[in-house]
């Protein structure tokens, strides 16, 4: 039988309802416990890491989930499984699949309802995520398993508040979905990031968005307080306000890396229009164009690049290598 290492980390998956509202008060053992099926899918461990609603996570907390995978893998296990929040589950995801060398698979999940809440989507979901994390097809890469969909960590995004169905991957789809026969792939399961050798975020990046008549007092109070990068999470194809693209240009100018990305759900940025914050203008003040990755992903990978790198152009090289969306090939 497959050895499966839980990871707990607290979310909505180990919280009930109390006084102050709904925190986690149970651990991974709990879950476990809650959910006698996982007995006939894999041979369980269970770890806590921490004990924290995902929006309270910090870096620290995330460099702390890396090397427990580390761990994991060097002790044997054929899988990891993380029980997480989903609010920032797709940047820990994400984060994970950049970091590890792991050469198991990493399998996210949570739950929108709390362990209390009738209807608790929690332990489907669990059961979920190990049977994925079991599989001998899947051999590496960070992935989340929710609704019955898999997801891989590079592309998913949480596409729904309160909903069960929270994830979806909206440039590439699922990797594969949970069916009365078993999981049915739809495309090879594999890392598809390109890894950064770090994996400790020390950088600090700041994220501005524009939008309309938004102005640059944040980007310009960001570089006064000497921020290591910024990512802009700009409109369209990577459009800013004019304000915002003038400051752009003075902050690439006192050697602070920017990196440009769309606030669209889906798509990538492109250098086509001219003008004062023009996409174009924007590209040509020196700034990273992040492709199709969104903001808050941009964000966490320019961090771990800043981390892992002094030379600026090694930091462009990484966003350049990244892959582009998968195919069925």
């Amino acid at each position: 039988m497959p050895r499966v290492r839980v990871l707990s980390t607290g979310g909505t998956i180990a919280s009930t309802d109390g006084d102050g509202g709904a925190t986690p008060s149970k651990d991974g053992d709990d879950l476990v416990a809650a959910v006698p099926e996982l007995e006939d899918v894999a041979a369980l461990e269970v770890e806590s890491v921490c004990d924290e609603l995902s929006f309270h996570l910090s870096a620290s907390n995330v460099a702390s989930l890396a090397r427990a995978v580390e761990r994991a893998a060097e002790d044997g296990v054929d899988g990891v499984v993380v029980t997480h929040g989903t609010d920032t589950m797709e940047e820990s995801s994400y984060y994970l699949d950049l970091v590890s060398d792991a050469d198991v698979p990493v399998v996210f999940t949570g739950a929108q309802r709390p362990a209390d809440m009738a209807g608790a989507d929690g332990p489907a979901n669990l059961l979920q995520a190990v049977r994925t994390a079991a599989d001998e097809r899947f051999t590496e890469g960070a992935y989340i398993a929710f609704g019955n969909l898999v997801h891989a960590a590079r592309w998913v995004t949480k596409a729904r508040a309160g909903r069960p169905e929270a994830y979806a991957s909206p440039d590439s789809g699922p990797v594969a979905e949970l069916t009365a026969d078993g999981i049915s792939l739809r495309r090879d399961p594999r890392s598809e990031s390109v890894s950064l050798p770090a994996t400790e975020l020390t950088a600090r990046v700041e994220m501005i968005p524009s939008g309309l008549a938004v102005d640059a007092r944040q980007l310009e109070r960001a570089v006064d307080d000497g921020v290591d990068g910024l990512v802009l999470a700009a409109s369209g194809i990577g459009n800013t306000t004019p304000a915002i693209g003038d400051a752009v240009a003075d902050a690439v100018d006192a050697g602070v890396p920017v990196v440009v990305a769309t606030r669209c759900f889906d798509g990538a940025v492109s250098a086509r229009y001219g003008g004062p914050g023009g996409s174009r203008t924007v590209r040509e003040h020196g700034t990273i164009p992040a492709g199709d990755l969104p903001p808050w992903k941009a964000r966490i990978k320019l961090g771990l690049a800043l981390s892992a790198y002094d030379e600026r152009e090694a930091v462009r090289t990484a966003f350049e290598e990244q892959l582009g969306v998968p195919t069925t090939e």
